[in-house]
């Protein structure tokens, strides 16, 4: 075979956004409906940058009917002038020149979500087409871009269809982006209002006095989210429904060297800590080094008012921190400069100065805050909180090492009831928590021996929502569960030791399925939470009928699927509804349902943190009238859904 040659001519040189269009994942992480709403949310982070450096009030997103989105803001309006090197208008270099903007340096902006500049031009190379409108200096600007195939085929990238022009007078100040995400890229994905509203919710709570309203031209919903107590109603919004035993949040704002700190906090009679971080706006879902540097901050202070204040007497330990955290819901909100991403979904803060910004600015306004004697009583419940955490954790410590002496399969009851993958790369294994020994002996007879264990419930686990760690521990089935994953819970966690890189529910497609993966998710959710946002954490979808006609047979997943299948048997067609995963054969819950090549998933993740904590407390808690209200805004019995179409996986 003759050698390629490998000269000059094979260097390809992508020319302004087409880089962006080959390699989209670098940029927008998928093409997924992820992807395809992060093309809005870069529009409205600059829209946020504008208003959280002090620049206008109101952002208004409107879902239109030809698909596209507008994002308009009340700010000063990017610039119109002509760039003095690259001789074209702000407004063209932003839209069409990756790694451009005014947030490298701290001049114009002194905070921003942006860190890369890549934004705009990042919508605008993704976008059938994009139009811009600019209310600056008195005047109304516009400039169009569009996205194009020429006669070779060779793809062009946001071109401007003209240079910005003026095209009237105006009082208003801002800027007005509309923009349609290009089918090739998305295929017939569209905006989901209530994704959109989520997280306009959370900006209005982040960003106090902001006025974000949302409008869906196709629907007719609307909303608009206004907080003036910033942070402290996003508190109050977390733990609606919960039992407070504060009036209200107790809250301190702090600012120094560039560095902005927001904290609002308030205890509930649940038991475990629910931590809400974010950084220029963006959620710290996975947390990072400001996490790291309040809690060492609050637990350093409260112990030091314990002591002075006689609540902890001489010989007596110090209160762990997670003492001082059971039952805490906290808001953290911090604006800095330089911000450095890690973690498995980027959205944990790795910088060091940091933890020593959120650390001294705490200890400084929380020592404060104690020293008022008004708030004595608040100090008092903290600390008599943290007394009845420090005698479960030691309830806690004895059953962990039960759970610890008992997690290898041959010294507890796994053996019979956990059927194991034969190898040992736990990247490749999967475990599937299957409902019943019915379900759970098809499932062992059917799967692939080497990569997919099988863990059969007998009952239904506990609800671990407002139950302490040692009685979660207590459970049966949550310890076998825990011995299975080796990875142990809380605090404990460590998911370098996790044997199944997949961890998939299994249950039936009926009220008592649905209870299961309601139990497994909350249980998943409060104790070993880094499964679900490090990915590791599934749904499996079997199929709800069976269509079959001499040699015709085909699975149907989805209420609204059927009449075509039904239509492609033809006359004479048979028809079974599954009732539960026990009615199928071995042969059929593989192909189904196990087989990697055919079967669907849908992967667990926490988009919104805060709307995962209200929907878990919604569900699961004891207020029956919420989740009543819940069920009947948002059940959906049938899967073909937003959520089923845009997030189903192999």
């Amino acid at each position: 075979m003759a050698e390629k040659t490998y000269d000059s001519k094979d260097i390809v040189v992508l020319e302004g956004l087409d880089a962006v269009r080959l390699r989209p994942g670098m940029y927008i992480g998928t093409t997924g409906a992820k992807g395809m709403h992060h093309l809005l949310w870069e529009i409205v982070d600059n829209a946020i940058d504008e208003i959280s450096n002090g620049y206008g009030d109101t952002i208004t997103i409107t879902l239109n009917t030809d698909g596209s989105a507008t994002v308009e803001d009340n700010g000063r309006g990017i610039p119109v002038d002509m760039h003095p090197t690259l001789h074209k208008s702000g407004v063209e270099v932003v839209y069409t020149t990756l790694h451009a903007g005014g947030k490298f340096n701290n001049s114009n902006y002194k905070f921003s979500g942006g860190l890369h500049g890549v934004g705009a031009s990042v919508t605008n190379a993704l976008s059938a087409w994009c139009r811009v409108v600019v209310y600056k200096n008195g005047k109304e600007y516009e400039i169009n871009f569009h996205s194009y195939k020429d006669d070779d085929g060779k793809m062009h990238s946001g071109v401007p269809v003209a240079p910005l022009k003026e095209i009237g007078k105006t009082t208003k100040t801002g800027t007005r982006v509309t923009f349609l995400p290009d089918s090739e890229m998305f295929g017939d994905l569209t905006f989901v209002y209530e994704t959109i509203a989520r997280r306009a919710k959370e900006l209005a709570f982040l960003n106090k006095g902001l006025r974000i309203a949302i409008k869906d031209e196709r629907s007719g919903e609307e909303d608009t989210f206004h907080y003036e107590g910033g942070i402290a109603d996003f508190v109050n919004y977390l733990v609606e429904g919960k039992t407070k035993y504060f009036a209200k949040p107790v809250f301190f704002h702090a600012e120094e060297n560039n560095f902005d700190l927001e904290v609002a906090f308030t205890y509930t009679d649940g038991y475990t800590e629910n931590s809400f971080s974010f950084v220029n706006n963006i959620p710290t879902i996975e947390g990072g080094t400001h996490e790291t540097g309040f809690r060492s901050a609050f637990t350093k202070v409260m112990n030091d008012y314990a002591r002075s204040n006689n609540f902890l007497k001489e010989k007596e330990p110090n209160f762990f921190g997670e003492d001082f955290r059971e039952g805490i819901t906290v808001v953290l909100n911090i604006k800095m400069n330089n911000v450095q991403f890690e973690g498995q979904t980027k959205t944990k803060l790795g910088n060091p100065e940091a933890k020593t910004s959120v650390e001294l600015l705490t200890i400084r306004e929380l020592t404060k805050f104690l020293a008022d004697k008004k708030n004595a009583s608040i100090a008092e419940v903290i600390i008599n909180k943290a007394k009845g955490a420090a005698k479960t954790r030691e309830a806690a410590k004895k059953a962990k090492e039960l759970t610890r002496a008992k997690n290898n399969a041959e010294n507890f009851n796994l053996v019979g009831k956990l059927a194991a993958a034969s190898s040992r790369n736990a990247k490749q294994n999967e475990l599937f928590i299957v409902e019943g020994d019915s379900a759970g002996g098809s499932a062992k007879q059917g799967r692939d021996r080497r990569t997919q264990a099988i863990l059969p419930l007998r009952g239904k686990p506990l609800n671990a929502e407002k139950k302490r760690i040692d009685q979660v521990l207590a459970n049966e089935e949550i310890r076998t569960i825990i011995s299975a994953l080796n990875t142990g819970i809380g605090e404990d966690l460590d998911l370098e030791s996790l044997r199944y890189h997949k961890v998939i529910i299994l249950s039936d497609a009926d009220q008592d399925g649905a209870h299961i993966r309601a139990i497994l998710l909350t249980f998943f959710y409060r104790y070993m939470r880094e499964l679900i946002t490090n990915g590791h954490v599934f749904i499996g979808l079997p199929p709800l009928y069976k269509v079959s006609k001499r040699d015709f047979v085909e699975y149907v997943y989805s209420d609204s699927e059927l009449p075509d299948a039904i239509a492609r048997a033809g006359k004479g067609y048979e028809l079974q509804r599954y009732k539960g995963l026990g009615e199928m054969n071995p042969d059929q819950l593989w192909d189904t349902t196990m087989d990697p090549d055919k079967r669907l998933l849908l992967k667990v993740s926490i988009e919104d943190a805060a709307e995962a904590e209200k929907m878990v407390t919604t569900w699961m808690g004891d207020d029956i009238e919420a989740r009543k209200e819940y069920i009947s805004l948002h059940a959906n019995f049938d899967r073909e859904d937003d959520f089923y179409k845009n997030y189903k996986t192999k």
